[in-house]
């Protein structure tokens, strides 16, 4: 039974076997899939990147194209598009998801080996897997066409690249002799690679590079201090350029197509000749914060009507307030389309708000939202409500629900919390170890600090984490400091 459960099949199977659960009982969509597939479709189709606006297909830039190029080779490879494909498509992402769990592994055993080179590292890189298997969340989103699966992988990837590039460092300082058939520890050959997988992620989500600008800052702290900066100039040069790389096509297709020199998409997704809600979105930031609210104003904008008594108490200040609020949404909700007038009434309901409480518009609320992005059941894709408290209220209504909710906000509470001892246990180690943990620390921080300043905070813009988080939690359960003595006595037990 031992052998059995330390065989590296075995959680590879039941992983397996709850991605296939969540594809097969649980496939969801959203209203980004529709765009997704739209897009993808025309371009296989029609060799258009566009979507279809009033009867013709219109090119555009309002999502990156790399997973519209992943559907679109689903869609080639098996003749099938739209929702006829999806089976296939998430098929495929389970696949693209399983390799990005072996780089979880990968990583792991850097961070081990990076705390001490002679720690056994078997007992981490067993746990890290099974984490990696068994994590709900992101085997999740393999059951669902967004970029999740795809981003999760690719920024596992990209980890691996930068906390080498950090053992690479390490060596500049100090140099150490490399062993026959090693990998070459040079900064070159880790930046380049990064610099590249995080362009490609890129290509899935526009703020990808806020990764390697989290290895940049985790590296200047070696290398700075060290008098290194011809060293430091030169990584960053690599892994820019090499970042740049994939995203060039891309760039070139919309200064041909579009007439506009873009890397990225545009931070409002809105089509030519709409009006972006600057006003409205930002009377939302002075009192949403969670996903629920979204439901309640953010995604009817311009498609439903907005009830004012769904919306929140923290929504006004005042019984004045929430009269004005009733009285422009009911000019938007005779036509569902915001004008440029409501706009600037909802501008000036935000500037009022902030100025009379600019910490909660810039210091409560956002810290609201990281608390919401980190401490979340991550139910977005299952049908269950996702209430937590209060629990007396929430057990009374659906027993069941609660189970599942409480269920997933305590299993997530336990990977944020195995990854923080993990982190401790590294950072007590060495000095290398230490500037891993501060690179991905630097990653978890600039990621919420990005994410809490868009006015709808979704908790899935935070999986990306979940590789790093996975790793410190292996090393948390299974990593040891070597210790000779104990080393020989297992020898010494052990069966000739």
């Amino acid at each position: 039974m031992k052998r059995i459960f330390s065989n590296a099949v075995f959680p590879l199977a039941v992983g397996l076997c709850l991605r296939l659960l969540f594809v097969l009982k649980f496939r969801a969509s959203s209203g980004d899939t529709v765009l997704y597939e739209q897009i993808a479709a025309n371009w296989l189709k029609h060799h258009v990147y566009g979507m279809n606006v009033n009867g013709a297909i219109l090119p555009m830039d309002l999502r990156m194209p790399g997973y519209p190029a992943y559907l679109a080779i689903v869609y080639w490879l098996t003749g099938k598009t739209g929702d006829a494909a999806r089976l296939f498509v998430m098929l495929g992402q389970i696949a693209v998801d399983i390799v990005g769990c072996a780089f979880v592994v990968w990583l792991a055993g850097l961070l081990l080996v990076l705390g001490d080179e002679h720690a056994r590292q078997r007992p981490v890189l067993r746990t890290a897997w099974w984490l990696a298997m068994l994590c709900p969340f992101t085997a999740n989103y393999d059951a669902v066409a967004l970029t999740e699966a795809l981003a999760l992988a690719l920024t596992a990837i990209a980890l691996v690249f930068l906390v080498g590039l950090s053992g690479a460092a390490r060596d500049l300082v100090f140099p150490a002799k490399r062993r026959p058939l090693e990998w070459p520890n040079q900064i070159g050959p880790w930046a380049v690679l990064a610099g590249f997988v995080t362009g490609l992620g890129t290509l899935l989500r526009p703020e990808a590079p806020i990764l390697l600008a989290a290895g940049w800052l985790g590296t200047a702290v070696q290398l700075l201090p060290k008098r290194r900066l011809r060293a430091w100039i030169r990584l960053v040069t690599l892994s820019g350029a090499a970042c740049l790389v994939p995203l060039l096509p891309w760039t070139l297709r919309n200064a041909m197509t579009l007439h506009e020199f873009q890397f990225l998409a545009p931070k409002d997704s809105n089509l030519p000749g709409e009006l972006v809600p600057a006003g409205f979105m930002a009377w939302e930031k002075t009192w949403l914060f969670r996903m629920k609210d979204c439901y309640a104003a953010a995604w009817k904008l311009n498609d439903e009507a907005i009830d004012v008594e769904q919306l929140p108490a923290r929504a006004f200040d005042s019984e004045e307030e929430k009269q004005r609020v009733a009285m422009i949404l009911e000019r938007y909700n005779d036509e569902l389309t915001l004008t440029a007038e409501e706009d600037a009434a909802f501008g000036q309901l935000a500037r009022e708000r902030t100025a009379r409480h600019p910490l909660r518009t810039y210091v409560w609320l956002p810290a609201l939202r990281a608390a919401t992005l980190w401490f979340s059941p991550r139910i977005e894709l299952l049908p269950v409500s996702g209430t937590v408290f209060p629990l007396a209220q929430a057990w009374e209504d659906d027993k069941v629900d609660q189970l599942v909710t409480v269920g997933l906000f305590l299993i997530n509470i336990l990977y944020v919390g195995l990854a923080i001892w993990g982190a401790v246990k590294l950072w007590r180690w060495s000095s290398p170890a230490r500037t891993a943990v501060l690179f991905l620390a630097v990653f978890f921080v600039l990621r919420t600090v990005f994410l809490t300043r868009l006015e709808t905070p979704e908790p899935r813009y935070l999986l990306v984490c979940f590789p790093a988080l996975i790793a410190l939690g292996a090393v948390a359960l299974g990593g040891r400091k070597y210790n000779a003595e104990e080393e020989v006595a297992e020898r010494k037990s052990a069966p000739i």
